[in-house]
C-alpha cells in the first residue's frame, strides 16, 4: 500500500485565466449608472445618451437591445413607470433601489481600494469605554475595571517572573484589556451649487455629487455611528436629504459661503458627540451675502472685503465651537488660493487645492484622519 495515496496534497494549482462572464444587462448597467449621475436623474436623457453610445460603439445586438435593457430595469425595480398628472402620459423614473445602487457605485469607483473592516471598529489613539473586543492589553492601573483583567496573560507574567508554579501574583503581573476610544464623527458636507460649477467647459458638480454619494454610503455601511448631513449653497443654503443627491443640479446662483457655514454650524451645534467637522467643496470665491432686510449683496468682481471678512468671522466662530473646516478648492487662481489660506488660518483648519480626478481620494483621507482623533 502506498501511504502517499491517502495523504491529501495541498498547494497551488494554475490554469488558463477565464474572464468573468458579464451579462448584457450588467455591461449596460455600469454605463447607465454613469449617465444617470451625469444627467442628474433624468432617465430619458440618460437613455438618449445610451442610444447614442450604442450607435457609436455597438453596445448591443439583436439578441439584447436598449429596449430590453429598459424592460429589465423595470422588472428589477431600478426604475418605476409613472403617469404624468397633467396629460396622463407614462414616463420612467429611477427608484429608491436605483438611488442606493448609485451610492454603492460611487463608493466602489472612488473608494474602491479601501480595505473592508467591521462597522464601528474604528479606533483612535484615545482610551475610553469600548463595546468591541480588542486583543491588545496594557498593564493594570488603579481605576481599571476588574472584569477587564486578562487572567491567562496575568498568570503567564507571574510564572515568567517567579519561575514557580506557586500563586504569587502582584500588581505588576496583571494586564487588562486595552479598550480603545471608538470615535464618533458628525460631519457636514457643503457643496457649492453656484453657476460656476459648470462654467469654463468643466463639469464640477458631477464629481462633487459622486463624492457625496460615496461618502454617504461609506458612513452608512462602514461607520454607522457617524452622522453625515449634506447641504448645498448658492445664493442661500439648504439641507438636502440623502435620496436627493443623484438629482443635484447647479443653478443661476452666486456663492453665499457665509450662509452655508452658518447652516453647517447650526446643524453641528445640535450633535451631542465631541467630534465634529465641516467639509466644503467649492470652486469659486464667495460672492454673495444675504442682508438683514432679506435682499442680497452680490459682487463677482474679485474678492470683496465686505464678503470675505464675513467668511473669516464665520471661520473664527467655528474655531470657538471646536469645529474644524476643511476646504477642497477646485480652482487654481492665485488670489483665490490666498483667500482660502487665510480662511483656513482663521479657523485652524485645512485647505486643499485639488483637481477633479483626486477629489474623492483626498476627501476620504481627510475624513479618515479626522475621525481617528478627538477634535
Amino acid at each position: 500500500m502506498n501511504i502517499f495515496n491517502s495523504i491529501p496534497i495541498k498547494g497551488w494549482s494554475f490554469g488558463v485565466f477565464k474572464e468573468k462572464n458579464i451579462t448584457p444587462f450588467e455591461k449596460l448597467f455600469e454605463i447607465f449608472k454613469e449617465l444617470i449621475t451625469y444627467t442628474s436623474g433624468d432617465f430619458d436623457e440618460a437613455i438618449d445618451w445610451l442610444r447614442q453610445l450604442d450607435k457609436e460603439y455597438v453596445l448591443t445586438d439583436e439578441n439584447y437591445t436598449i429596449d430590453d435593457f429598459i424592460e429589465d430595469l423595470l422588472n428589477k425595480g431600478f426604475i418605476t413607470a409613472e403617469i404624468s398628472p397633467g396629460d396622463d402620459r407614462s414616463f420612467n423614473k429611477i427608484s429608491a433601489k436605483m438611488e442606493k445602487a448609485l451610492r454603492k457605485f460611487a463608493l466602489k469607483k472612488i473608494f474602491g481600494q479601501i480595505k473592508k473592516s467591521r462597522s464601528g471598529n474604528h479606533k483612535s489613539k484615545y482610551s475610553g469605554n469600548d463595546d468591541d473586543d480588542n486583543n491588545d492589553y496594557k498593564n493594570y492601573q488603579y481605576g481599571d475595571q476588574v472584569d477587564k483583567i486578562i487572567v491567562s496573560e496575568s498568570l503567564k507574567n507571574m510564572y515568567t517572573r517567579t519561575g514557580s508554579d506557586e500563586l504569587d501574583l502582584i500588581s505588576d503581573d496583571i494586564v487588562v484589556k486595552n479598550s480603545s476610544y471608538n470615535s464618533q464623527m458628525s460631519t457636514v458636507l457643503m457643496i457649492d451649487i453656484s453657476h460656476s460649477m459648470i462654467l469654463y467647459g468643466e463639469d464640477r458638480i458631477t464629481p462633487a455629487k459622486k463624492v457625496a454619494m460615496a461618502l454617504a454610503e461609506l458612513i452608512i455601511t462602514r461607520y454607522p455611528k457617524d452622522t453625515l448631513d449634506i447641504l448645498v449653497f448658492g445664493n442661500d443654503a439648504k439641507i438636502i436629504p440623502l435620496k436627493q443627491l443623484p438629482y443635484l443640479k447647479v443653478g443661476p446662483y452666486h456663492t453665499n459661503t457665509v450662509a452655508g457655514l452658518q447652516l453647517a454650524m447650526d446643524i453641528l451645534k445640535k450633535k451631542k458627540n465631541n467630534n465634529k467637522q465641516i467639509l466644503m467643496i467649492t470652486d469659486g470665491k464667495p460672492s454673495c451675502l444675504k442682508l438683514s432686510d432679506g435682499s442680497y449683496y452680490k459682487n463677482s468682481a474679485g474678492l470683496d472685503p465686505k464678503i470675505t471678512n464675513q467668511c473669516y468671522n464665520m471661520a473664527k466662530q467655528a474655531k470657538k465651537l471646536k469645529i474644524p473646516i476643511t476646504t477642497f478648492m477646485i480652482a487654481r487662481d492665485v488670489y483665490l488660493q490666498h483667500f482660502v489660506r487665510e480662511f483656513a488660518k482663521a479657523n485652524g483648519g485645512k485647505a486643499f487645492y485639488t483637481g477633479l480626478d483626486n477629489l474623492g481620494e483626498m476627501i476620504f483621507e481627510d475624513y479618515e484622519s479626522n475621525r481617528k482623533r478627538k477634535i
